[in-house]
């Protein structure tokens, strides 16, 4: 080739090299601007607490598919510390429980998932340029699942490990009613008689501080702590002639302290099982109090079954709730009459005081509070017909929140 052509040809290259480095720059940024919010719609993530999906998930996408691309940049494979992170995040979801085949699982479907992403907003040229680097994100997938089954088989041989999948078994079993016979009289993970159980839900928010939190109940000298899709359930032992006063005071305790004004970033269900038959039955009515925390956005974070006996009886009324819903659906179109006879129900009962939160005149809201009455067939002065619209005002705020104990 003459030095004509060769300069043409390296000319050539290093222009399609360019286009390369900045289609691959174009796509890191498309990706990461996909990040947000696309692994809460897999499924093994809509099983996890909210929190930890907004903040260690969230964490581990960005450094995927930063690392991802930084791999096409520069062909060469990341190192063992350039995963480190990657993989401690992973050993953090085996060691709250997950199994490794959905670590692994959330790996290849993220994966999946974002490239279908990227291909569907693919400009002209692009898809092709999508198709060639494909092998190359499998072997990237490849690489770190690897390395993460890696480190779970070296940390299965950890005693401390072992201690922590153990203690995961004496939960489980107590939670669904069955007796951990084989730990029972065990000397290194004793099992009392009776517990305190607190279900905790978080808002969504806040992740670091809910993981924070996890950390001081977990160490509660005895607990034993679950998982779950909403939060976790930490079964806290009662000591003799305690009824859960005690427990519950050394609980709250150990809860940070709430903000004032602000809306507290979890719930806790909470109820004493003072044998270890009765645990599952108290797990259920926790489940309820912390999912009517959550869905009521109460200003109390301690939700006990004396304090919600209302709210209790309506939530636990599955067959019933939507029924009860749907008795407000005629004032939806008369925003005004929906929010007087919110304040009404709020204040009381209280045509005076409704009057003056609303700053309107009694009359108003008596001619308001008739009109709800001949839509909704309701008087909402009658004790009877009162106690319906609450029932259905409350059960209206239970759907729409999503209720799932």
């Amino acid at each position: 080739m003459s030095p004509a052509g060769e300069a043409a040809r390296l000319g050539a290259d290093r222009v399609r090299a360019t286009r390369t480095v900045t289609l691959f720059e174009d796509l890191h940024r498309r990706a990461a601007s996909m990040v947000d919010g696309f692994y809460s719609e897999l499924p093994p993530y809509t099983q996890m607490p909210q929190s930890l999906v907004e903040t260690d998930f969230a964490r581990g996408t960005k450094l995927n598919v930063d690392l991802f691309f930084d791999f096409l940049r520069r062909g060469a494979e990341p190192s063992d510390e350039d995963t480190r992170e990657l993989v401690e995040l992973a050993m953090e979801r085996v060691r709250d429980g997950t199994p490794l085949t959905d670590v692994l699982d959330r790996y290849r479907l993220g994966a999946t998932s974002l490239w279908e992403r990227l291909r569907a907003s693919a400009g002209p040229g692009e898809s092709d340029a999508l198709l060639d680097v494909s092998l190359a994100l499998l072997q990237y997938v490849t690489l770190v699942t690897t390395r993460i089954a890696t480190a779970a088989t070296q940390r299965s041989h950890d005693p401390r490990w072992e201690l922590l999948e153990r203690r995961r078994g004496i939960a489980d079993a107590l939670l669904t009613g069955q007796d951990p016979v084989e730990w029972a009289n065990d000397p290194v993970i004793p099992v009392a008689d009776a517990f305190l159980v607190a279900v905790f839900r978080l808002c969504g928010t806040n992740g670091g501080p809910a993981s924070a939190l996890r950390h001081r109940v977990e160490a509660i000298p005895g607990v034993f702590l679950r998982l779950d899709a909403g939060g976790w359930t930490a079964l806290i032992p009662l000591q003799p002639g305690d009824d859960g006063a005690a427990t519950l005071a050394g609980l709250t305790a150990r809860l940070p302290a709430q903000q004032a004004g602000q809306t507290p970033p979890y719930w806790v269900g909470v109820g004493a099982s003072r044998t270890r038959a009765e645990i599952p039955v108290m797990y259920a009515e926790a489940r309820v109090l912390a999912e009517l925390g959550r869905c009521l956005t109460r200003r109390e974070i301690l939700c006990r079954r004396t304090n919600l006996q209302f709210e209790y009886t309506v939530a636990v009324s599955d067959a019933a709730r939507p029924g009860l819903a749907s008795v407000l659906a005629p004032l939806d179109a008369q925003p005004m009459l929906a929010e007087t006879l919110e304040v009404f129900v709020d204040s009381g009962f209280n045509q005076l005081a409704t009057a003056r939160q609303l700053n309107v005149h009694r009359n108003t809201v008596t001619y308001r509070l008739s009109r709800v009455h001949e839509l909704t067939g309701l008087d909402p002065h009658r004790p009877a017909d009162a106690m319906t619209l609450s029932a259905a005002r409350l059960a209206r705020r239970l759907e729409s929140a999503s209720f799932a104990p």
